[in-house]
């Protein structure tokens, strides 16, 4: 599933989708979101500008154990951060 600035309808995907979407930038495979794992979504989706500072802000959020990373339990914490920054809609469909 691509992921790109699209119309809005389209901007929106269910929880597991954003989970599955998310994952595949998970680039050492340990389960857990980077901030250059969480930069490279945020490329990919058409985000170029201040990308790097936006993947900090996202870990940032989401990181509610503070261990640098997002780990599986905590990437429902970027639904919000997907939604104001990437122009995500995510459901709980």
């Amino acid at each position: 599933m691509a992921i790109a600035n699209k119309t809005v309808d389209q901007n929106q995907i269910s929880i597991e989708e954003f989970k599955k979407w998310l994952k595949k930038f998970d680039a050492d495979r340990d389960g857990r979101i980077s901030v250059e794992e969480l930069r490279t979504a945020i490329r990919a989706s058409g985000g170029w500008w201040f990308c790097t500072r936006k993947a900090k802000r996202g870990v940032k959020m989401a990181d509610k154990n503070l261990n640098g990373v997002v780990d599986d339990y905590e990437i429902n914490n970027l639904v919000e951060f997907a939604h104001k920054y990437l122009g995500l809609r995510v459901t709980s469909n």
